[in-house]
């Protein structure tokens, strides 16, 4: 390991560590424009400049190497003229319109210009132009303000995987774009907004809306996939204006998918605002009290073997407990917390986990995808797949439909026949599995929500301890979940009792007349019309499918309006905190359950969040270890048997409307027009 000394302090680093790496590990800042972390060195900018000794003239930090006994100084007179200069010329064409820019307040060149700009400048020449771009409706672009620093070429190129930026042209002449003129097809596109370190990207939905001081920034926890991604809620008054990702290494790095970040203006439509109770066909505004009072009337008497609950795909776990504990003390044990029938148990927990962790996938060396589409179902994650497999290459193979992926995947078909030719050995990429040192697999909810769920499933832990997937130190069995709330749900036991019914027993219950009440928590990808003429509670923030269909209609707080608690598809415990209020009349949702529970008869023994929370880590330990996760034990699980026939599929047809935020979503909405109209329009199909 080199040694070199950096402004006169001694500091022992890897090989192929640059110098401005070094720098930032004793603390010492040099400023940059075009380097960024987690992209490939582009030494465009020539801001990071400094002195090394026996080097004729300044160096760019950024791409050299250290070299055993370097000497190197960063502030010296030298330095300091040469980075003014490199400034002077990035602004010569820089437009002087920081007042009307989105990015003020927040911009990397505004930040150096007050280290090392010059008061007045030298160029009497007009300022270049630059014709702007239309890349869709999610990043807004001013190209005037372009400084060729290619942060967003590479992230879309190298991390994105979609190869649609470039630069034409040369010095002066040189323009980013798309060399056809088309919209960013990337679900992360939003990303290259963060990483814009001008205003020439900035986010086309939050334009000309707030100024950085003016929000109120509130830390808490992405709730539209299953990743748990760390954000940043940025809020004016009582709405939130924009989410930014957080850092997180072992979640989500420090990206964010399309749909987590521009989906919050659902926020503030359809929402439910006060209770509504279905009198003569129609739902109408009640109080509280009335609402409350009819549910009881219509409890009153029945057995809990005619009442049922379903929890949705975004219901926190405190919710989700104090519902379990109020419909165990009405006597039913018709829980479910799987909306789309997937057919996974409690036990053992290992079977419905992302065992590998998310982190994990970076040290992998053989990957089999079954029944699912991580480019749709998880962006964030499908970056960790390709960031691996860009690294060394490592063998990938799906079954299932053939899916647009960002790396090369060898098509296995979509019969669920060839899991058992995999599992027997008998198929060829078995013996890649089990050549490999960390094989994993990520068995997705088109397999696991298909009538032969079980058996898949069965399958899937035949191939893993078949192929060597499982030992002390690794589990390479993963299950890749699309909602927020499931494996939380799994955790506390929100599934149906001891001669209770599940999800379809519900839905055909419902229909013959034999469940007579329906709690429905947030649940609206059911199919309603299977309700018959059941009495429907919907206790949710938007009015979706369920509040349609519901009896009485009481209004929760979204995840931006709550402290909630979440477990992630790798079974880490994480939490949103409250940014704004609910609106109107609506409340936490776990507080309308302890309501309800007073009206009922059946208090809750819990008047606090703090009590719940205990409560929570009574059910299950693992909700009293925020933000770990724990290697789960272990064991045999799925069922025997003959898959069916029927080709595999993938859960996410449309990813930008998969629930009822995004869905009251104007962005998603125009993302869905320009995404999924247009390859409908390509594929012929529809939907």
């Amino acid at each position: 390991m080199p040694k070199l000394t950096i402004d006169g302090r001694e500091v022992e680093v890897e090989a192929g560590t640059t110098i401005l790496q070094a720098a930032e590990i004793l603390g010492i800042e040099i400023p940059r424009f075009c380097y960024h972390e987690r992209l490939a060195i582009a030494g465009n900018c020539r801001m990071c400049l400094v002195d090394v000794e026996k080097s004729p003239k300044p160096v760019a930090s950024c791409a050299m190497p250290v070299g055993e006994g370097m000497v190197v100084r960063t502030d010296t007179p030298q330095v300091q003229k040469a980075r003014k200069g490199v400034l002077e010329f990035l602004l010569i064409n820089h437009p002087l319109d920081c007042p009307i820019c989105d990015q003020g307040g927040e911009c990397d060149l505004q930040d150096e210009v007050m280290a090392y700009g010059f008061d007045r400048g030298r160029y009497a020449e007009n300022k270049r132009a630059v014709k702007d771009k239309e890349w869709g409706p999610l990043v807004k672009t001013t190209m005037t303000r372009c400084i060729h620093c290619t942060r967003c070429i590479r992230f879309i190129t190298e991390v994105a995987g979609v190869p649609e930026l470039g630069a034409t042209g040369r010095g002066e002449h040189m323009e980013v774009g798309t060399y056809v003129e088309k919209a960013l097809s990337s679900e992360l596109s939003g990303n290259i907004i963060d990483l814009c370190p001008v205003g020439a990207l900035t986010s086309k939905p939050y334009a000309f809306t707030a100024r950085p001081w003016e929000l109120k920034k509130t830390e808490s926890i992405d709730v539209f996939d299953a990743v748990g991604s760390n954000i940043r809620v940025d809020a004016r008054a009582n709405q939130v204006m924009r989410i930014l990702p957080r850092v997180n290494d072992d979640v989500n790095e420090e990206w964010l998918g399309d749909k987590s970040r521009f989906a919050c203006d659902g926020l503030v439509r359809q929402r439910l605002d006060r209770p509504y109770l279905r009198t003569g066909g129609k739902l109408q505004p009640v109080t509280w009290s009335e609402a409350m009072a009819a549910v009881a009337a219509k409890l009153k008497g029945l057995s809990g073997a005619k009442l049922a609950a379903i929890a949705g795909d975004m219901a926190d776990a405190e919710a989700m407990i104090a519902l379990k504990d109020l419909f165990t003390a009405l006597g039913s044990p018709n829980l479910d917390c799987r909306q789309d029938g997937a057919k996974l148990g409690a036990q053992p927990r290992a079977s419905y986990l992302f065992n590998s962790t998310i982190a994990g996938i970076e040290t992998a060396d053989a990957l089999l995808l079954i029944g699912t589409n991580p480019r749709r179902e998880a962006p964030v994650l499908n970056a960790r797949i390709r960031k691996r497999w860009q690294r060394n290459g490592m063998p990938i193979a799906a079954v299932g439909p053939k899916a647009e992926l960002t790396y090369k995947v060898e098509d296995l078909g979509e019969s669920a026949a060839v899991l058992s030719a995999i599992a027997d050995g008998s198929h060829p990429f078995a013996a890649t599995l089990k050549a490999a040192k960390r094989p994993m697999l990520i068995l997705g909810q088109g397999a696991l929500a298909r009538v032969d769920g079980d058996i898949l499933l069965g399958l899937a832990r035949k191939i893993a301890d078949a192929t060597g997937m499982v030992s002390a130190e690794w589990n390479g069995f993963n299950v890749l979940h699309t909602a927020a709330a499931r494996v939380g749900g799994l955790d506390l036991g929100f599934l149906p009792g001891t001669g209770g019914r599940d999800l379809e027993g519900i839905l055909a219950g419902a229909e013959k007349g034999e469940i007579e009440v329906v709690y429905l928590l947030g649940a609206d990808e059911i199919d309603t019309s299977r309700l018959g003429k059941a009495f429907v509670i919907y206790q949710g923030h938007h009015g979706d499918a369920g509040a349609h269909r519901a009896d009485v209609v009481l209004p929760g707080a979204a995840f931006t309006e709550k402290d909630g608690t979440y477990v992630n598809t790798e079974g880490r415990v994480q939490r949103t905190q409250r940014a704004i209020f609910p609106p109107g009349e609506a409340k936490d949702d776990w507080k309308i359950l302890r309501a309800l529970s007073e009206t009922l008869g059946h208090g809750l023994p819990y008047d606090d969040l703090a009590a719940l929370r205990a409560r929570l880590a009574q059910a299950n330990p693992v909700f009293g270890q925020l933000d770990t996760v724990q290697p789960a034990s272990w064991a045999s699980f799925g069922a025997d048997g003959v898959p069916s026939a029927e080709p595999l599929t993938t859960p996410i047809d449309n990813y930008y409307m998969t629930d009822p935020i995004s869905r009251a979503s104007k962005t998603m909405a125009e993302c869905t027009a320009t995404f999924v109209g247009c390859a409908h329009k390509r594929t012929g199909t529809h939907g």
